[in-house]
Formats: structure tokens, C-alpha cells, sequence
């Protein structure tokens, strides 16, 4: 019996050094990413090797670009669309998840998210798509690595150019591109609001671009974008 306890001790103590040098990986990968761009993330490795199962030679359509060549329009739409107060929290809004939690307790089902902008990117750049309260830990650990190394600018200007806008469609430049044939650089404040209202399913809105509702709360997005504050 003592054998077999100290076999269950080893094993959990390797199981904990081996999380705590994933930590350090993802802590350290963040350094690095503070003036070096990502040439790819996590979710858009899983995309495409989604799409390598219907077309073999499938390509991610995907261009960085700085934060100065994105328009401000696509910023404030963002920030107005999925998280308000990103340049007050320190990457966790915990009155928006609680909010989000009761709207969805009402509702009987998940109406609302509640992520903020830095957890959005956290999850791209490191996570899958599952949903799980292990994966979600995970996520508000990366969540504060970002905060921790980064400033807010350069998160944004992460997230600007990593996040999924359609089917194999990634970042603002590919998105600019893709939807309105012009750059993100001139993307003018209708343009961009459209884009920001797809985040939350940008593949269903990619093939249903025509969704009423899609034209609603583009209305309303350029309506609260004036107030929207960029980093």
C-alpha cells in the first residue's frame, strides 16, 4: 500500500510540474509576443485544419497590419459592440459577466457572453473552442499574463489582427478585404460597425449576410460609438 501511495504522489506531483511549466510557456510565449506579432494562434491552427478536411489546399486569408493602419471606426465599433470598458478593467469585467449570468439564467439558455476583449484573445491565442470550467481557469490565467506584460494598445492591436471575421477569414485587413474589397485603414463607420456586430458567429454571418438582425444592431453600434473609448 505504501508503494502504491507513493506512486500516487509522484504522479501528482509530476502532473503539477508539468501545469506549472505549461504556465511558464504561455508566460513567457506573452513576453515575447510584446514586440513580436504572432504569425498564427491556436484557433486559427484548428480552423484550418477544419477546412483541410473539405479542401485539402484550404489557406487562411490573413494580413497583419499595425495598429496605426486600422481605422478607428473598426476600433470604437469594437470596443462599443464587445467591451465597453476595456480600457478601465484589468482584463476581467466582472459586472458584465455578472450581468451576463443573469441575463442568461432568465433566459434559460446563453443570450449573452460577458467576455471582455482580453479574454477573447487569451482563448485564440492559446485555447480551443470547447467550453469547459477547466478551459474557462485557464483562460483568466492567460487573461492576466496579457495584462500583466502588454498595455492595452498592444492587446487590442493583437486582437484586431487575430480574430476570426468569417469562414478562414482573420483580422481586420483580411476582413476589410474579404467583406468591402477596400483596407482596414478605410473602413468608414458603417463599414465597421457590420464588422463588429459579426464577431460573436462570424462564419453564420459570413454565409447570412442579409440577417435582419445583423442591420439592427449595426444601427445601434454606430449609435454608441461615439462614446466608445480607444486605448
Amino acid at each position: 500500500m505504501k508503494s502504491v501511495g507513493t506512486l500516487l504522489l509522484r504522479l501528482c506531483m509530476l502532473l503539477i510540474a508539468a501545469v506549472l511549466l505549461l504556465q511558464l510557456y504561455f508566460f513567457l510565449q506573452i513576453g515575447w509576443w510584446v514586440d513580436h506579432n504572432p504569425s498564427s494562434t491556436s484557433f486559427m491552427r484548428h480552423r484550418l485544419s477544419e477546412l483541410h478536411e473539405t479542401v485539402p489546399d484550404a489557406q487562411l486569408q490573413f494580413k497583419w497590419v499595425p495598429y496605426a493602419r486600422i481605422s478607428n471606426n473598426l476600433k470604437r465599433a469594437i470596443i462599443a459592440s464587445e467591451d465597453a470598458n476595456f480600457s478601465e478593467h484589468d482584463g476581467v469585467d466582472w459586472d458584465a459577466l455578472q450581468q451576463a449570468y443573469e441575463k442568461n439564467t432568465k433566459k434559460g439558455k446563453v443570450v449573452r457572453g460577458g467576455s471582455t476583449i482580453t479574454q477573447q484573445l487569451a482563448k485564440n491565442l492559446f485555447l480551443s473552442g470547447e467550453r469547459s470550467y477547466l478551459r474557462k481557469g485557464q483562460e483568466l490565467v492567460i487573461t492576466y499574463m496579457l495584462e500583466f506584460w502588454m498595455d492595452k494598445e498592444r492587446i487590442f492591436e493583437i486582437y484586431l489582427n487575430v480574430v476570426e471575421w468569417g469562414n478562414g477569414v482573420f483580422g481586420a485587413e483580411a476582413a476589410a478585404q474579404h467583406y468591402f474589397r477596400t483596407s482596414a485603414s478605410n473602413l468608414g463607420a458603417s463599414q465597421a460597425a457590420r464588422l463588429a456586430v459579426m464577431l460573436p458567429k462570424p462564419r453564420f454571418y459570413d454565409k447570412n449576410r442579409g440577417s435582419a438582425y445583423l442591420s439592427q444592431r449595426t444601427g445601434l453600434i454606430l449609435r454608441r460609438m461615439g462614446s466608445a473609448e480607444l486605448p
